[in-house]
């Protein structure tokens, strides 16, 4: 049996529990593995640059599954296998639990990196195909928000009835009360936590307002002008993948 609070930012992130018999969603247990504090501040940071030692930032997704009355009946961590997105490995995962469709759910979703347009499109369709089930996202950061793609996607969400939002400080207490090894010890937030969190959050009110490409263009190049460094990644990132993100400046030591 692996201990729990084991992974590190190499180490996988798997499920133990078993698929439940159609309707017995109740029983469910939570036998999850713990993200370390580490992998946690480093992954979910929502800082724009962090140094290269510990390699790329992932796409991390926690989840909590519940009733309408607030008990919790499932709640876990993926993330990006190969040829295959946390997203949906998520959905994987809720499938596998066999819900009875007679009643309703609510899931919150912590992500480190806002979905791909593949990924809003696979999310759209789960719930839709779902009904009885309702969905959230809090993003930690917003990943390629400049490509007009990536933002028609962010939007298509939000026009399925998926609200999307940017992780604020309460977001990423919760996450770390729930799905980190915290030992105990209360959330400490990193330096400038809410500063990012309300940045990032104009970005995503601008992404989620646009109608026409004409108006997107013009901000996307006051964007630009106002941050330098979006473009740079830009071009850095062209030849990955949806979820293999930028690099961002930053130390372990500032979420400790």
């Amino acid at each position: 049996m692996s201990n729990p609070g084991s992974w590190g930012t190499e180490e996988p992130v798997s499920s133990r529990g078993d698929a439940l018999p159609r309707g017995r969603a109740e029983e469910c247990r939570n036998t999850m593995n713990l993200l370390t504090e580490n992998t946690f501040c480093y992954q979910f940071g929502n800082q724009h640059k962090v140094k290269e030692p510990n390699g790329r930032r992932k796409t991390y997704l926690c989840y909590q599954l519940k009733l309408p009355d607030g008990s919790t009946l499932n709640k876990d961590c993926v993330k990006n296998k190969e040829k295959r997105h946390a997203e949906i490995c998520f959905i994987d995962k809720i499938n596998s639990l066999n819900l009875d469709k007679t009643k309703r759910y609510e899931v919150t979703c912590f992500i480190t990196w806002s979905p791909c347009p593949f990924c809003a499109r696979e999310l759209a369709a789960f719930i839709k195909d779902h009904p009885h089930l309702s969905l959230q996202i809090f993003a930690s950061r917003l990943y390629f928000h400049w490509i007009w793609g990536y933002q028609v996607g962010l939007r298509h969400l939000r026009e399925s009835h998926i609200p999307v939002s940017v992780m604020s400080e309460p977001e990423f207490a919760d996450c770390w009360e729930n799905f980190v090894d915290n030992q105990g010890k209360a959330f400490k937030p990193w330096e400038k936590l809410t500063q990012y969190s309300t940045r990032i959050g104009h970005r995503l009110t601008r992404i989620l307002g646009k109608i026409h490409r004409t108006n997107l263009v013009s901000e996307q190049s006051s964007e630009c002008t106002q941050d330098e460094n979006d473009c740079v990644d830009a071009i850095r990132n062209l030849s990955l993948d949806a979820h293999h993100p930028h690099y961002e400046e930053w130390t372990e030591d500032e979420c400790s």
